[in-house]
């Protein structure tokens, strides 16, 4: 059974810094194409970045690129959101798993796999 967790978030002000943790257990992250979503009370989750399994590359969301780095840690099967210049439109719950790429789209399965970890950006 696929599991994970994801920490790191809170209250930062605007142009400031976090970064998430998305630790697995059931899953070998780096061998899985893995991303990470946001998602705010009453509207669509936003994919913001995704490892493709089809050509190994990683794919950031426009809203998001420049700004937003994702890594992974074999050895921790974690994978790591690193999130520069935040601002108030970053505030949602992000949330960690397997995603796909196709199309200029993000897809990620329909049930979280994961609680999430609030992020607010506010001064």
């Amino acid at each position: 059974q696929v599991r994970l967790v994801e920490s790191g978030g809170g209250l930062v002000r605007p142009g400031g810094s976090l970064r998430l943790s998305c630790t697995a257990s059931g899953v070998t992250l780096d061998d899985a194409a893995v991303g990470w979503f946001r998602q705010v009370a009453g509207e669509e989750r936003e994919g913001l970045v995704c490892i493709s399994s089809a050509d190994g590359r990683t794919y950031y969301a426009d809203s998001v690129k420049g700004r937003f780095n994702m890594s992974v840690d074999g050895a921790e099967n974690t994978i790591y959101l690193q999130m520069n210049d935040l601002n108030p439109g970053d505030t949602a719950i992000y949330h960690c798993g397997p995603c796909s790429y196709i199309g200029g789209r993000y897809y990620f399965p329909p049930n979280n796999l994961g609680q999430g970890t609030q992020v607010t950006v506010s001064s």
